[in-house]
């Protein structure tokens, strides 16, 4: 009777860790169409979607709660260690990097219902398109580095954390863009800080992207790179 007590225990145990799991990726799911959504307002300059965006950042936010009671609940009642604690330090970790990355979406959206007030000559147009196409490799490289916490892949991984290089370079570029067509006059100033706005945006999503990346390896390695980048 107490093996059969103390398997049921084990057996709960394991059901609620993959049920934290489970959190992860559908809160990195709704985040997901999120930024594609936001993106694709930004692109089109649709209003009305940027408006769902925005209204929609309640969810994220109502699913960390739950993640977080989730993960109280799982140690109050097992004070996990070794892998396990490791598991419940990855999603919690994980949870408030999606949340974040959330408000990020949200707020492209809202920069995109400013940007759609403006009128937008060729220049416009272009630099906007800059900005989108910069925005699709990080939608891919976010959506890798959730995939990860479903399907570990240390190439995958890898690339992610690496990939926020080749991303800091775009950004780079597309604000030097910006900066020349502000000296030029060839464009409204405040249009100009708007679309910063949305590239620095981006930005910050591409180092959420690596965090997110960085904690599934420790999840599944115990290697905290973060130590390694001092």
């Amino acid at each position: 009777m107490h093996q059969l007590s103390e398997r049921h225990i084990f057996q709960r145990f394991d059901g609620e860790l993959s049920h934290l799991h489970d959190l992860v990726l559908e809160m990195g799911g709704i985040v997901h169409q999120q930024l594609k959504d936001a993106l694709e307002a930004f692109k089109t300059q649709n209003l009305a979607m940027a408006q769902q965006v925005m209204s929609r950042d309640t969810q994220v936010d109502s699913l960390e709660v739950q993640a977080d009671a989730a993960i109280i609940n799982v140690i109050a009642r097992h004070s996990p260690l070794g892998s396990d604690l490791r598991t419940v330090i990855t999603v919690s970790k994980s949870v408030s990097v999606l949340e974040k990355i959330g408000d990020e979406a949200a707020r492209i959206a809202h920069l995109q219902t400013q940007i759609s007030r403006e009128d937008h000559g060729t220049l416009t147009r272009v630099l906007v398109a800059e900005i989108d196409r910069i925005g699709e490799m990080e939608l891919s490289n976010y959506l890798s580095a959730v995939e990860l916490f479903e399907a570990w892949d240390e190439t995958k991984a890898l690339r992610v954390i690496e990939g926020h290089r080749q991303m800091d370079g775009e950004f780079q570029s597309e604000l030097q863009r910006l900066m020349s067509s502000i000296k030029a006059n060839t464009i409204d100033i405040g249009l100009a800080v708007s679309l910063a706005l949305v590239a620095k945006a981006l930005e910050r999503i591409t180092h959420h992207a690596q965090n997110l990346a960085e904690y599934a390896m420790f999840e599944r390695e115990g290697v905290d790179l973060r130590l390694n980048q001092h």
